[in-house]
């Protein structure tokens, strides 16, 4: 499902006009702070309906202007052309997809799937355990459906469940612990079933280019038994009961999925510590290639690579092994600056952009 060409008004410093992608690979090329990013950010804005560099979608609008849009045109499977349309104005979002109003960001899942390669993926390796989690849940929520509306469900559950802490008002906590064990057993299965399968990948990746054998992802959920059995209501309850009068003097949930963690190990001990810049930043980018290897098995459907000045911190002889081992994808957009050797890289029909101060020329 690749994508065509993007069209802006008003969106960040970009020119107001349209760009033309159609090409299986496309490279931005300029100094920083010239627009690269925020063309990779208006593909990802397509693709999920929202930034990866901002929570706050009126920080995207231009400078001096109150509203800004993009227009993304794309392939369908069956071939035929398809948009997408994205406004905002008056502090509003809409989202249209085929002249159609979609209500809900989840109805743009599989339209156009992206991978993102950026330097912040350096905290799902290193970062807090909020971060880790998050990633897998984003793995998740690429293909399935379900999985968005029971993390959306469980999250508002336990926003509830610390309100009435946080109150007093312990009334409701048998009613919340039941909806909370329910939905959050289901999470961990989904989880634990993602990073089982994330190992079989993420491990060889790791080591065909560093030669360190032994790393994965090791899942440690917040209710596990000594047996490491599958957690059954009955269990989950008995956790949350245990752990209620320390939630009330804390006034927080103490157990659960949202305290779930995820540590990278090899041989038994925690790897990130004791690794170098360079042995942590790899792990960051091959989290990313397990994660498009990943969704590819599951959807038999090639993603789109973004990637963000990812390479800067590698060597030369990582950065050629990082780009061989890069997955099937349906496009690739990367930004360079002018320095690098990104015509080492380029294919015979790799598009590249010159990009300064917002406006682009196509260079070959």
């Amino acid at each position: 499902m690749p994508v065509l060409s993007v069209s802006y008004v008003n969106y960040r410093n970009l020119e107001n006009k349209t760009i033309d992608l159609l090409s299986k690979e496309v490279y931005f090329v300029g100094e920083n702070g010239q627009g690269k990013s925020n063309l990779l950010e208006s593909i990802y804005f397509s693709a999920y309906g929202n930034s990866f560099r901002t929570r706050s979608d009126a920080e995207i609008v231009r400078e001096g202007e109150k509203s800004f849009s993009v227009k993304t045109l794309y392939r369908e499977e069956n071939g035929n052309t398809a948009s997408l349309f994205f406004t905002y104005e008056n502090q509003k979002k809409r989202i249209e997809k085929n002249g159609k109003t979609i209500k809900d960001r989840k109805e743009l899942i599989n339209t156009m799937p992206c991978v993102l390669f950026c330097h912040d993926d350096l905290d799902y390796a290193t970062g807090e355990p909020e971060k880790k989690r998050f990633f897998i849940d984003q793995c998740l929520s690429m293909y399935d459906v379900l999985y968005i509306d029971l993390n959306r469900r469980y999250k508002k559950i336990l926003k509830s469940r610390n309100i009435s802490l946080k109150e007093k008002k312990y009334e409701m906590l048998d009613i919340f612990d039941q909806q909370l064990a329910q939905d959050g057993i289901e999470i961990q299965k989904k989880r634990s079933a993602t990073i089982f399968k994330f190992n079989q990948i993420f491990g060889k990746l790791y080591e065909q280019i560093t030669g360190i054998d032994g790393v994965s992802i090791k899942y440690v959920p917040s209710w596990r038994t000594e047996e490491n059995q599958p957690v059954t209501m009955d269990f989950a309850l008995s956790v949350l009961a245990q752990k209620r009068e320390m939630d009330k003097v804390i006034q927080t949930t103490m157990s659960g999925p949202h305290r779930d963690r995820i540590v990278f190990v090899r041989g038994g001990k925690n790897f990130v510590p004791n690794a170098s810049t360079g042995q942590r930043r790899l792990l960051a980018i091959l989290l990313r290639i397990a994660q498009a290897i990943y969704y590819t098995q599951v959807t038999e459907k090639n993603p789109i690579l973004l990637m963000d000045d990812v390479m800067l911190e590698l060597d030369p002889d990582k950065r050629q092994s990082v780009t061989t081992l890069l997955p099937a994808y349906d496009q690739l957009f990367c930004t360079f600056l002018p320095g690098e050797p990104y015509e080492r890289y380029k294919k015979s029909t790799t598009k590249i952009y010159g990009i300064d101060g917002g406006k682009w020329e196509l260079k070959n």
